[in-house]
């Protein structure tokens, strides 16, 4: 490395400490959530029966060479970061400007997902009495691709 290189390394705020062992917790932790469970077992017993298996394989797969990536990015990017700041230092700004929006909305997703998986957790603890309400009230959408009925109390876990 160049001498200025190694100046910029040593004078970053962030330290790379995550182990391997970290980096696996880390991995497992945020794929535990309601995903996994709500998600793979209805995909599992509508579409793709026995062959979520394969599924699984090949996510983990595509997730082992996002990690091979972002190893190449920290070995060859001598800032810590994330996928805004190897973007921004290996392609540009525009690029940057992009990624970063997108991990806003992967973020956004995500959240979506989880608080609709608690929603759905939670109405049937209480015997469906949320979407009984909404539906006696507000009605019902029939809009293909979307629930049936409007999810207030997942738009408000959002919310809060």
């Amino acid at each position: 490395a160049r001498p200025s290189q190694k100046k910029e390394i040593v004078e970053t705020e962030f330290s790379r400490v995550l182990s391997l062992c970290d980096l696996i917790s880390l991995g497992v932790g945020t794929t535990l959530g309601a995903g996994i469970y709500v998600i793979a077992g209805q995909v599992a017993k509508y579409q793709a029966g026995p062959a979520v298996i394969v599924c699984f394989v090949i996510a983990a797969v595509v997730a082992m060479l996002s990690g091979f990536c972002y190893c190449e990015f920290a070995a060859r990017v001598p800032k810590t970061g994330s996928a805004y700041v190897y973007t921004y230092l290996t392609v540009g700004e525009l690029m940057a400007f992009i990624v970063g929006w997108n991990l806003i909305l992967e973020n956004m997703i995500g959240a979506a997902s989880v608080a609709r998986a608690f929603s759905g957790y939670f109405d049937s603890m209480i015997n469906h009495a949320i979407q009984n309400a909404i539906e006696t009230h507000i009605g019902l959408m029939r809009i293909e691709g979307l629930n049936d009925y409007i999810d207030i109390f997942a738009f408000a876990f959002l919310v809060a």
